[in-house]
């Protein structure tokens, strides 16, 4: 199958451009986020009296393997701490994350290049002057709410590692295949380029074609790569051991930037039919005060679908995996073990599946929403 119209040199360096967009972009969510645990122990744990067996809380366990770190832990106490970076009110702040990351209870002040910063649940803020009831120097209102400032955060999380490894995959594939396609131009694939072209002909014959019609080339380089971003990460993230590991496709933050990439390329592309549906609807005019805004805010509802179906998909899994395996520590009977076991081994191999799913279910909404963006009026 001759697929060289799809990855010429323009559309290999358009599916780079978006690898490339989307690592930038999720890079500044990240920045937002803060969303770091810079342990891997089990967090919370109370003693009930003199010698009494401490109790973990199972939820905060599970809360801190599914959200982003400043270290990425390996195995037992061996783990790579990963850079913090930090523009405070003195400047640029940067060190590992293992240098000041050991107490993150916010007990105790740290000073970084000038700066004095207190670590709070993985979160780093400028320090109360003196400690609150708690014994922390962080202060919160009547709501619980932090009324600590804190810096602005831009480190390179497990999240944003996991990220740039998976672009980098991504770019080495696509363009070795689009390269692979100039060489062997009309001849049979082979190698990776074999492996691949089917899953290249679904994105296209059935993704693709049905949505857009005969304008799905000039959107093929983005559909394939945003189906393969988010296959390959949901496959990354049911590996336990580097380099996977990493939540990336359960971060909202990910979601959302890949979803905001649909709505700029839905927008842009948006014809004059397309806004003709929107300010002019096919209803009476006397409805067009309470149309006008709905079609307004479903320009927008659209995407928010995009990021919260498959945030909440992927989240859920890894929850539902970490939650059976917990059984066995809550009831406290290896003999949960052997109901337990299976259940994870039946779940993970249906994430498997979910992962693929996902993908294609992002891909086709997306080539979906750029389909009514494009469509002619004859084509109603």
């Amino acid at each position: 199958m001759d697929l060289s119209h799809i990855f010429n040199s323009k559309k290999s360096f358009s599916i780079s451009f978006y690898a490339v967009l989307f690592s930038l972009l999720s890079f500044s969510a990240f920045s937002q986020e803060h969303t770091s645990a810079d342990t891997a122990h089990a967090e919370t744990s109370v003693a009930h009296a003199e010698g009494a067996e401490e109790e973990e809380n199972i939820s905060q366990v599970i809360l801190h393997h599914i959200a982003d770190s400043h270290e990425w832990h390996f195995f037992g106490d061996v783990s790579l701490p990963l850079p913090v970076i930090l523009y405070s009110e003195n400047g640029l702040v940067t060190f590992l994350s293992n240098k000041f990351g050991h107490n993150d209870h916010g007990t105790e002040v740290f000073e970084a290049n000038g700066t004095k910063l207190v670590n709070y649940h993985g979160k780093f803020y400028y320090p109360s002057a003196q400690k609150s009831a708690d014994g922390t120097y962080i202060a919160h209102d009547a709501k619980g709410d932090i009324l600590n400032s804190k810096p602005f955060d831009i480190s390179i999380t497990k999240n944003v590692v996991s990220l740039l490894i998976s672009v980098t995959v991504l770019l080495i594939v696509f363009i070795g295949i689009a390269n692979a396609y100039k060489k062997r131009e009309g001849k049979a694939p082979k190698g990776l380029q074999s492996i691949l072209e089917p899953i290249i002909l679904f994105v296209r014959d059935d993704i693709a074609k049905p949505q857009l019609g005969h304008r799905y080339k000039g959107f093929m380089p983005y559909l394939l790569t945003v189906f393969f971003f988010v296959w390959l990460n949901n496959l990354m993230g049911l590996i336990p051991f580097f380099p996977g590991g990493a939540n990336l496709t359960g971060n909202i933050a990910v979601t959302m930037m890949l979803a905001l990439c649909t709505f700029v390329i839905t927008t842009v592309n948006g014809n004059k039919n397309y806004w003709g549906h929107v300010f002019t609807p096919h209803v009476p005019w006397w409805l067009y005060p309470l149309m006008i805004p709905v079609e307004i805010i479903g320009l927008f509802t659209k995407p928010i679908a995009l990021m919260i179906r498959l945030f909440a998909n992927i989240t859920a899994g890894h929850i539902l995996i970490l939650s059976l395996i917990s059984l066995i520590f809550i009831i406290k009977s290896v003999l949960v073990a052997g109901v337990a076991i299976p259940f994870v081994l039946f779940i993970s191999v249906i994430e498997l599946v979910v992962g693929f799913i996902q993908a294609f279910i992002f891909t086709i909404l997306s080539a979906l929403f750029i389909g009514m963006a494009v469509e002619e009026h004859a084509e109603h």
